[in-house]
This record gives C-alpha cells, sequence and structure tokens, in this order.
C-alpha cells in the first residue's frame, strides 16, 4: 500500500476489487428485480424487467472480469491509487460537502450556503469571519431576491424553515 516514493496510500489493486464488487452487487440487484418483475418475453412484448435484466447481467459479467483480474493483479498501471495525504485533502473538501447536502435539507439552501461559503472563506481562504460572514450573507441575499422575489422561483428552505419570519 505504498508508493516507490515512500509516501504510503492505497493500492490501484484494491480499489479496482472493491469497485468491482460494488458494480457487480449493484448488477445482482438489478438482475434480482428484474426476475421479479418478469424479465421473459410476453405475448405482447418484453416484460417490465426484460432489458434491465439483461443491462444487469452484462454488468455482472463485465464487473466479475474486473474483480477476476483485480485478484490475480492483471493490472500494468500505477501500483498506487491515491496517498493517503492527497485523500486527506479529497476529504477536507468532500466531507463539508456532505454535510451541506446534509444542512440544505434541513435548514434551506440559503441558510446552508452562508454557513457553507463563510467556513470555506474562514477554514481555506484564511479570510477573516466579518468578511466571510458579509460576502457569504450578500451572495445569498441576491439570490434570495433574484430568484424568490424577482423571478417567484422558491427554493427550497428546508424542513425546519428557518427563514420563515421572511413571509414566504
Amino acid at each position: 500500500m505504498s508508493s516507490g516514493h515512500g509516501e504510503r496510500g492505497i493500492s490501484t489493486r484494491s480499489v479496482e476489487i472493491v469497485v468491482a464488487i460494488l458494480v457487480l452487487a449493484l448488477g445482482a440487484l438489478v438482475v434480482f428485480d428484474s426476475l421479479r418483475l418478469g424479465a421473459k418475453w410476453g405475448s405482447d412484448g418484453p416484460e417490465a424487467g426484460y432489458f434491465p435484466f439483461y443491462i444487469g447481467l452484462i454488468l455482472c459479467v463485465c464487473s466479475a472480469v474486473l474483480l477476476v483480474f483485480g485478484i490475480i493483479g492483471k493490472f500494468d498501471g500505477p501500483k498506487q491509487f491515491v496517498s493517503f495525504a492527497k485523500l486527506g485533502q479529497v476529504a477536507s473538501v468532500l466531507i463539508p460537502a456532505a454535510l451541506y447536502v446534509l444542512g440544505v435539507q434541513l435548514i434551506g439552501i440559503y441558510v446552508s450556503s452562508v454557513v457553507y461559503i463563510t467556513v470555506f472563506m474562514v477554514w481555506l481562504g484564511r479570510y477573516s469571519i466579518v468578511l466571510s460572514l458579509l460576502i457569504s450573507v450578500s451572495v445569498m441575499v441576491a439570490f434570495y431576491l433574484t430568484f424568490e422575489k424577482w423571478f417567484k422561483v422558491p427554493l427550497y428552505k428546508g424542513l425546519w424553515d428557518v427563514l420563515s419570519f421572511l413571509g414566504h
């Protein structure tokens, strides 16, 4: 699990094996559900699961071949897929983005976006909290006025609708 440069990471082979297993499981699920729906040719044409069955079967066969190649090591590419340092950089963006998506569901796009923009400006951009809040609130007020007031296109306010005091 390390490259020739001494930096530890995740091997390409292990990523190939995991992806092949996930795609094989997805293909098997499609095949299983297609059989439940009916994957034969009926008197009036194909049943509901006919085409998905074959798509799932193709996924299963291809991922099984890739799984076997991954297990026996038939791969000429780089040994390391990603170093742990680079994976940490990806996680530093991916985890806040996932939290942002959760925030949109709970408190809506406007408030979540203010928090998201502010956090990234302070954390990664090293801007002051005051400037970050000023910019993020200004951007979202502009979005609010543009969508809600001028175009009359309401954006999602979240389950808790913390902006209900605005009267939308």
